[in-house]
């Protein structure tokens, strides 16, 4: 500080603040008070210093969302929190963690851990299957001491494949990603009605989606405490055992789905609903006892369903075509052998109804069964929203958006396995591990979730977002026998903003 005169009146003004100084340099500027003799400027030799900014932030937002506290303060917890960070940032092997990637990271400075390798890791993730209940509940009791966490609870399945088949819990099953001839697990998540993740399960790749509810509704009376649900699930989930399980004197709770486009069908066939009360908004209408079924038409999906079934249909022409100018190009060739063909196509695409195969001589035709294409065509873009929850606690329009709702648990599951977190490759094959490994997954889409959330006025990606944090690294100096770390006192703008916005604290 230095005074000034200004008129005949004494100011002050700050010269320089030396509080975010280094203490050496401070040290090195009251020499420079006294004329000392100091090290100059272009002796400190500054070096680039190790990755800080995206790993800081995975540890501030941790202990945001009560997941550092759930670990816990061991060395367990530490390097349980290191994985998440990785599984956020690089999405590598343990084996590149270990040895690799923590040569990048300012590890020891962030998560106060040292010493550790590819081992130490697989150990780590048979302790974390081992406390998952416990770890769970401890976030599930951190964010639900404001309430935030009300009665709805949302609920879905996905299932994950395998290169190879040692996994433990790999068995063949639906395979959801469409990769045929691949074992899998099928993993369960559990989300509050914004979608934040509350628990996750890994079952045999075989389980039927039905089989895994009831540990859901166990979790939430017996591990989280919850004496309200509304359990929401689609059709393939929540069927007539899985409602009477739900509505049942254990639970006595209430749940949202969907129902069939047969069970549709019944309910048109026995008069309880109406074709014409299909629309755009919202009807309601009385079901048996306290059911109630809401009921919308969705234009735009209908037109979606409508254009593939027009796309089906002309594949299965094409493919007609085709059989008939290669019988004509082949005249030995066995017609019967061309029909196989396009009836296996029709069924495969499941217009058996819709479409059937005539044959004249050598000649194959298509035929269109219009009353069966207009029995198909009255239900696109229909669905009805089946519950039993109140009236006077759930409007229909409320009841409608709950359900869909169930969005939130596909963006989830688009996340884990699919772009940011990548949780394949599975690079292990104990049952334990599997589990522990997944739960990692859960923890750092947590925080995926809550940056995403953050920043979404920002318009930047997730990929972005976490590239630029990560790109965020400390200068280091020698200065009188010394190794000195600081951070850049001007970043990108875009890093700026994205620290502000999620009021992060970068220190080394």
């Amino acid at each position: 500080m230095e005074n000034y005169r200004e008129g005949n009146k004494v100011r002050h003004r700050i010269v320089s603040n030396l509080s975010k100084w280094p203490v050496d340099l401070v040290s090195g500027f009251e020499k420079v008070l006294r004329n000392e003799k100091i090290v100059s400027i272009s002796d400190l030799n500054f070096t680039q210093g190790k990755s800080m900014g995206a790993i800081s932030a995975v540890t501030q937002i941790a202990q945001r969302l009560g997941i550092t506290q759930a670990l816990g303060n061991s060395k367990q917890g530490a390097m349980a929190l290191f994985q998440i960070a990785g599984r956020i940032i690089t999405q590598g092997s343990r084996n590149y963690l270990a040895n690799e990637w923590v040569k990048l990271q300012a590890v020891e400075s962030v998560f106060n851990i040292g010493d550790f390798n590819e081992d130490s890791l697989y150990d780590n993730l048979d302790w974390l299957a081992k406390n998952q209940e416990t770890i769970e509940s401890k976030i599930f009791n951190f964010r639900s001491e404001d309430k935030a966490i009300k009665e709805v609870f949302l609920y879905d399945v996905t299932s994950s494949y395998f290169e190879g088949d040692k996994n433990e819990l790999a068995e063949y099953g639906y395979n959801r990603d469409k990769k045929k001839g691949k074992k899998q697990i099928v993993i369960g998540l559990l989300t509050d009605k914004d979608g934040y993740p509350l628990s996750i399960e890994v079952f045999k790749g075989n389980t039927n989606d039905t089989q895994t509810v009831t540990n859901q509704l166990q979790k939430l009376k017996e591990n989280f405490g919850v004496e309200r649900v509304i359990f929401v699930g689609d059709k393939g989930m929540i069927k007539s055992a899985q409602i009477e399980e739900i509505t049942s004197d254990q639970y006595k709770w209430n749940y949202l789905t969907t129902i069939t486009k047969q069970q549709i069908q019944t309910l048109l066939d026995k008069d309880i609903l109406q074709l014409e009360l299909f629309d755009n908004d919202v009807i309601e209408v009385k079901g048996e006892g306290e059911v109630r079924y809401i009921l919308r038409r969705n234009p735009t999906r209908a037109k979606e369903i409508n254009a593939n079934r027009e796309s089906k249909i002309a594949s299965v022409k094409k493919l007609l075509a085709a059989q008939n100018l290669y019988l004509i190009k082949h005249t030995k060739a066995n017609p019967d052998v061309a029909i196989k063909k396009v009836e296996d196509k029709i069924s495969k695409l499941k217009l058996n109804k819709i479409l059937l195969v005539s044959r004249a001589k050598r000649k194959m035709k298509i035929v269109v069964n219009k009353i069966a294409l207009d029995e198909d065509e009255k239900l696109d873009g229909c669905y009805v929203v089946k519950t039993n929850i109140p009236k006077e606690s759930l409007n229909a329009q409320l009841a409608h958006d709950r359900y869909k709702d169930l969005a939130k648990v596909e963006f989830a599951f688009r996340t884990l396995k699919t772009t940011i977190e990548e949780i394949r490759p599975i690079y292990v094959r104990k049952e334990k591990r599997t589990r522990g490994h997944v739960l990692v997954a859960m923890l750092a889409y947590m925080i995926v979730k809550y940056i995403t959330d953050e920043l979404s006025e920002l318009n930047y990606t997730r990929k972005f977002i976490i590239e630029g944090l990560d790109k965020i690294q400390y200068l280091q100096y020698n200065y009188e026998g010394k190794v000195i770390q600081i951070i850049p006192q001007t970043l990108l703008p875009e890093q700026t903003e994205i620290i502000n916005k999620l009021r992060l604290t970068l220190k080394t």
